[in-house]
């Protein structure tokens, strides 16, 4: 008898908070599903598969009861297959229970005369750091169970409830064979792996807990993830499937909407847990290991014996007791005073002593004749991710950006101010690869006093890539407006060209119906180096989050021209300036301190570890006082429901 199950992933890209519109779609995926041969038992949706994941506020927008979503995936199914046979679905979503919000995972069998839900897993672990905020929107569950399928016992994590392992050793102890992951995790980590290849740093840390967990208990593991962005966070997609020996048997590919189809053999699971019986060892040891958790909760001191310890009882003296009645592990007056599980100053100094390593090599091997070698490795001290970048994914993950974004608020074309400059080049080019060349629009925006170089280097890209352009000297608009303000200095002149090109570049989005593209990199925007409400003023951006150094290497790859790439960068709003000049640092030493700033280092270590501390003072002193810039307009808030801070919902909902 075939036991074979018969499993499909679907990586799919949900229009954000627009439940209705990816509700419909779910009938033609289940379409493709029951036309698929051998026709699968079961199917994985990803995290809040129908909503979108950030939502924030939204969440009572979008969630719903359980039984009422099993209700309108029954719907859907029986109105997109001709004779409705039984499909388990699998499908993250934000529920309603209890008077509270969650964020849930259903799994339910579809095609019979009503659905039927087997279970209801609720999220544990919710992020509160970087860019989650989700326990501020959402309850927390409680439990992970096990539950009864019609090809075995499976259960349900969400995200984060799988990083720590031991939800995966509660499902397997319930019996689970089979462990679903549904995610909704955003992509980061554009550095190179040479011994990973082209993908997300994050990625490959996920990979790495689902084969954990598969092979730690011998179970299947099924990770799915959702593609698509929001708010400019892009989720990679890249799901798999894991047998229960830890290794990879399917993975999908980044970034695009995918069904991916797996037959699987619970008979891989007798091999795995037969080799490994990892599982059966936990299940003996663990009742000892709950005692053992019990008297940690409880804050118990270790009661430590050992042969031939001093002891006033005999060898049948319970553990703890001595024979007078008294505990045998009761801390000493000196140990009391220091509260539990804190060791006195002698304790803490002989641990120390026993436990030092030896610095000095040994002098005898094992005969008695040769010293061991000794190997000294060298001081690894922690630090930010590398500056460095994996060209090819920082490519494709922008390229999808911009795609995603582009079909979101409905535009087909692009436009934006090309300067001559590598960041807006690099922008053109991914701009031209994720729309088609015939729907990028590259403005140039002269003044009378800039470099003519400017304008032939726009040039360059504008052939190469074939786009279309436009050539608006913004000199007789800035010079009407100054003519009335004699006093202004190069710093105001500057900005009001700044200002005056976005009021060209966004009419000419209306006039194109063509979406405005930002070209500020992340070191401009960390130092305040752009005019604020000009520069940063178009809704959607590429670069934003490179550094300088960073964005050269891409353009690099891309392919723009060495003149664009190799010349000194400068906003060309005076004659002669340069960035570098106006900063007092270099690019490359900046992006070196600031990286090392916002990953969290304070100025005092970078300095103990070598920088310069005048050009650490320097980077840091920019950085704090641009705050600001960075932030919408500050708001009085007067009222319990202001925007921003009580009513919230995402840019992008």
């Amino acid at each position: 008898m075939d036991r074979s199950i018969h499993l499909v992933v679907v990586q799919l890209k949900p229009r954000k908070g627009d439940y209705a519109t990816n509700l419909a779609r779910v009938a033609g995926i289940f379409s493709q599903i029951d036309s698929l041969e051998p026709r699968p038992d079961v199917a994985v949706f990803a995290e809040t598969a129908l909503t979108g994941y950030f939502v924030e506020g939204g969440i009572r927008d979008v969630a719903m009861s359980a039984g009422a979503f099993a209700r309108d995936l029954q719907s859907q199914y029986t109105s997109a297959v001709s004779t409705p046979r039984p499909l388990d679905v699998c499908i993250g979503f934000y529920e309603v229970w209890n008077n509270a919000y969650y964020n849930s995972a259903l799994y339910v069998t579809l095609g019979g005369d009503e659905p039927v839900i087997r279970h209801v897993h609720r999220k544990l672990f919710l992020p509160t750091y970087g860019m989650f905020d989700e326990e501020r929107f959402v309850d927390r569950g409680f439990e992970v169970r096990a539950f009864d399928t019609h090809w075995g016992r499976a259960a349900m994590l969400i995200c984060e409830d799988a990083w720590h392992s031991l939800t995966g050793t509660v499902a397997a102890l319930d019996g689970a064979t089979t462990i679903f992951v549904l995610s909704a995790s955003p992509a980061r980590g554009v550095w190179r792996r040479e011994d990973e290849g082209p993908v997300p740093a994050n990625l490959k840390r996920w990979e790495r807990l689902a084969r954990d967990i598969a092979e730690e208990h011998g179970v299947f593991v099924a990770l799915v993830n959702l593609v698509g962005t929001e708010g400019g966070k892009t989720f990679s997609g890249g799901s798999i499937i894991c047998g229960p020996h830890g290794d990879v048997r399917a993975q999908a590919p980044l970034w695009d909407e995918t069904i991916m189809t797996i037959t699987l053999d619970p008979n891989d699971l007798t091999r795995a847990r037969s080799d490994a019986p990892l599982l059966t060892d936990l299940q003996t040891m663990m009742p000892h290991l709950m005692r053992t958790v019990d008297r940690i909760q409880a804050g118990e001191p270790l009661a430590l014996t050992y042969d031939d310890a001093p002891s006033d009882g005999g060898p049948l003296t319970p553990a703890g007791k001595r024979a007078d009645g008294e505990r045998a592990d009761a801390p000493s007056t000196e140990e009391t005073t220091r509260g539990p599980g804190r060791k006195s100053r002698k304790a803490v100094a002989s641990a120390s002593r026993k436990s030092a390593p030896n610095t000095q090599a040994s002098t005898r091997n094992r005969n008695g004749t040769e010293p061991i070698p000794v190997m000294r490795t060298p001081e690894a001290p922690g630090g930010p991710p590398p500056l460095e970048i994996d060209p090819e994914l920082t490519a494709g993950w922008l390229v999808s950006f911009l795609r995603e974004e582009f079909e979101r608020r409905d535009f087909k074309k692009a436009v934006l101010g090309l300067s001559g400059g590598v960041d807006s080049a690099v922008t053109a080019y991914l701009s031209a690869q994720a729309l088609g060349p015939e729907n990028v629009v590259a403005v140039r925006m002269p003044y009378r006093t800039s470099n003519p170089d400017s304008l032939a280097h726009a040039q360059l890209v504008i052939d190469q890539l074939k786009i279309e352009s436009r050539t608006i000297d913004i000199s007789p608009a800035v010079d009407g407006y100054l003519a009335h303000e004699k006093d202004a200095d190069p710093a105001r002149r500057g900005n009001v060209m700044a200002r005056e090109r976005m009021i060209v570049l966004f009419d000419q989005s209306a006039k194109y119906h063509a979406l405005p593209v930002g070209t500020g990199n992340k070191t401009e925007r960390l130092l305040g180096y752009f005019t604020w409400h000009a520069d940063d003023s178009p809704p959607i951006n590429p670069l934003g989050d490179l550094f300088k150094t960073q964005v050269w290497q891409l353009a690099r790859f891309l392919g723009v021209p060495d003149v664009i790439v190799g010349k000194p960068a400068s906003a060309d709003l005076i004659e002669g300036q340069t960035d570098e000049g106006d900063f007092g640092i270099s690019y490359s030493e900046a992006d070196k301190i600031l990286n090392w700033l916002v990953s969290g280092y304070s100025p005092t270590l970078l300095v103990s570890r070598g920088f310069d501390p005048t050009k650490v003072e320097l980077v840091r002193k920019r950085l704090a006082g641009t705050h600001w810039k960075r932030k919408l307009p500050t708001v009085a808030m007067v009222s319990a429901t202001g925007i921003g801070e009580a009513y919230l919902r995402p840019v992008d909902y």
